[in-house]
């Protein structure tokens, strides 16, 4: 067989081993970021989840301020201020 095809063959395989290490190493310090990660997902459904059944919420939000109309508006000013927080956060990630 030609030299230099064996010599490429070798440097082919010794790269090729070099990047399962790399990605095995990848791998293992990006598991310091997995509840991190994971406390992100976990917002994303809570947020898809109140997305999906807002006419519930809505019920819930009316029933409150019709029966509990102090503790209704204190959970309005905290549904608003979580609002403007997400918006500056958005606009500061875009």
């Amino acid at each position: 067989m030609n030299p230099e095809l064996v010599e490429l063959a070798l440097r082919k395989q010794r790269l090729q081993i070099r990047s399962a290490e790399q990605r095995d190493a990848l791998v293992h310090h990006a598991q310091a970021f997995a509840p991190v990660l994971h406390g992100i997902d976990r917002i994303s459904d809570g947020v898809r989840w109140a997305r999906d059944n807002a006419p519930l919420l809505s019920g819930v939000g009316i029933f409150l301020l019709v029966t509990r109309p102090r503790a209704g508006l204190r959970w309005a000013r905290r549904a608003w201020m979580g609002w403007q927080l997400v918006r500056r956060v958005r606009a500061l990630i875009s």
